[in-house]
């Protein structure tokens, strides 16, 4: 079997790039001083927005103070921190544990006004470009940002192109953006090797800063793009040797012009046409290091910095895998579906033993039950990714996502989450809520009620009704821990070496409990599957009958004390609970 070749397009990518107009275009704005051109001046920084004539393009130009660019500090903060003093709405930001270089994001802060006023004036436009030039390519990039945020989905997306920009956040940042190509794309940054700025904050395998979308980095008249922030962060910190060398921004108007007019691929293929490569993707990393002048001319391969090349190898290998595999919840669902399908399968079975699937499942004592814990484990890790990818998300995204997948998620936390519970006691565990309980249950469960909140609906995406109580889930999945707290309990009461404090707190859970109970009959949110004989339920209630004796008399014992009410009557839907 012939292995597929596996090859890098930045040297196309960046030739595809430098023959549009775009570069020039937003670099024209930056450099120019055209009084026909609206402007605003906030603290320190200013701004610079053209209408394109005849056609619908808005471009914005970001400018920040020369003196910020050298008093520029390494230090990150929580960007949630900065915002409590200022009125940006700004929930991407707030909500991802972001962190972000201080000087930048104090300067986003300390004008919140001009960038509501900017922002009103250029969302309705069909096609935007923001731009800036070293820290004021960091301003573009987070307002950006905050026009993603604002924009529908279905909108065209604007386009920041920075030029000679620091890198401005942390993994967190990377990552959130990472799980959306869409907003990803959207940035492209400009970066001449000479140019120290956007390798400021870049220390040898230390830094903190990641850099996110993607790279288009220049040696000369030659170019290259990098979509993969290793690969990037791995040329910056070759490039750190030399932070204190001259450089003037005005090579950023030489080169835009220059690449523009240039056919970069056909100029570095010639001059490595008589090299010999192991593979393809080794040829497309030698050419664009090639161009980035970090691998001399005209020298035999053998000569070259191999480690580099290796490196740079694997980084792009590791980047096309994950391309490959990344997660794509529409994809797994299927399968997921089939490991469901499985799990009801079982629930039937294990009601014949008389038992129910979560004391099953908690006992072990037939093959079946071991195969389940496949079904367990592959249903939990999906869920778990996916949550957690959720989470990542921007916000609108974020939310898209859990709508549609909220029944499914729904479903399997009412059908898994036992399954977590039954093994936690069976190892001796106690209070599962408060110190074992999956934060991706959590999640998936305030979802829920977020959303019944927002549609003023019940809590719950099953609709319980009274046609068909005997195929529900139980709506609290968290039920099965309050019945082993419960049982807890009645052995605390039973234990001659409980204190009176310890049993009157034992006595105080179990009337909580009973109350908790019968609320979820009243409103059939509780399978009747817990009554089945072997049940732990069961278990528990015959020792809470013996406890309490005959005198004692509520509701939920009226219920309890006749086999026909939960067997028959709450089966049928046909129990009236007064």
């Amino acid at each position: 079997m012939v292995q597929s070749q596996l090859f890098s397009n930045g040297i196309e990518l960046a030739s595809f790039v430098t023959s549009s107009n775009l570069l020039q275009k937003s670099w024209n704005l930056i450099k120019s001083r055209n009084v026909d051109i609206a402007s605003n001046v906030g603290v320190g920084l200013s701004w610079k927005l053209y209408k394109e004539p005849n056609i619908d393009v808005t471009i914005i130009a970001f400018e920040a103070n020369p003196s910020d660019s050298f008093i520029l500090q390494s230090e990150l903060v929580s960007f949630a921190k900065l915002k409590e003093n200022n009125s940006l709405n700004f929930e991407f930001l707030s909500t991802k544990n972001i962190s972000l270089n201080k000087t930048v994001v104090s300067l986003f802060c300390e004008n919140p006004q001009m960038f509501d006023q900017l922002k009103t004036k250029v969302i309705s436009s069909t096609k935007l470009i923001i731009t800036g030039l070293a820290l004021g390519g960091s301003i573009a990039s987070l307002f950006t940002l905050l026009l993603l945020e604002s924009i529908d989905s279905k909108k065209k997306k604007p386009i920041c192109i920075t030029f000679g920009s620091p890198l401005i956040g942390d993994t967190c940042l990377q990552q959130a953006l990472s799980q959306n190509c869409t907003w990803n794309s959207c940035f492209l940054h400009i970066v001449s090797c000479n140019d120290p700025l956007p390798r400021k904050f870049i220390k040898d395998h230390t830094s903190s800063y990641v850099p996110f979308g993607t790279f288009l980095m220049f040696y000369d008249s030659y170019s290259t793009c990098f979509e993969n922030h290793e690969s990037v962060l791995a040329i910056l910190e070759t490039l750190i040797h030399d932070q204190n060398q001259v450089f003037d921004s005005i090579e950023y108007e030489n080169i835009v012009e220059s690449l523009y007019r240039k056919t970069i691929c056909k100029d570095i293929t010639n001059q490595i046409q008589d090299m010999s490569y192991s593979d393809s993707l080794h040829a497309c990393i030698n050419l664009q290091l090639l161009a980035l002048g970090l691998t001399p001319h005209m020298q035999q391969q053998q000569d070259m910095d191999i480690t580099l090349v290796k490196k740079m190898e694997d980084l792009e290998k590791k980047f096309i895998f994950q391309k490959k595999d990344k997660f794509d919840p529409s994809r797994k669902l299927n399968l997921m579906k089939k490991d469901m399908v499985d799990l009801e399968l079982y629930k039937k079975v294990s009601k014949v033993r008389n038992l129910g699937y979560y004391d099953s499942y908690k006992k072990m004592d037939f093959e079946c039950d071991q195969d389940i814990v496949k079904n367990h484990k592959s249903l939990t890790f999906y869920w778990k990714e996916m949550v957690e990818k959720s989470l990542m998300k921007p916000q609108k995204e974020e939310a898209s996502l859990r709508t549609r997948w909220l029944y499914g998620g729904t479903t399997y936390r009412r059908m898994v989450e036992p399954l977590d519970i039954s093994q936690y006691y069976l190892k001796g565990g106690k209070d599962y809520v408060t110190k074992a309980r999956s934060s991706h249950y959590k999640q998936l469960e305030d979802w829920l009620v977020e959303e019944a909140t927002t549609n003023s609906t019940t809590n719950g995406s099953q609709n319980v009704t009274r046609d068909d109580v005997e195929s529900i889930l139980t709506l609290d999945s968290c039920f099965w821990a309050h019945v082993e707290e419960a049982l807890i309990s009645c052995k605390q009461l039973r234990d001659v070496k409980s204190s009176v404090i310890e049993k009157e707190d034992a006595t105080r859970k179990l009337i909580e409990f009973e109350n908790y109970v019968y609320g979820l009959l009243v409103e059939y949110a509780v399978s009747p599957e817990i009554f089945l004989s072997g049940s732990s339920y069961m278990q528990w209630w015959n020792e809470y009958k013996e406890i309490k004796g005959t005198l004692y008399s509520s509701k939920f014992t009226c219920f309890m004390s006749n086999a026909h009410n939960y067997n028959v009557q709450y089966v049928e839907g046909s129990y009236n609970f007064e």
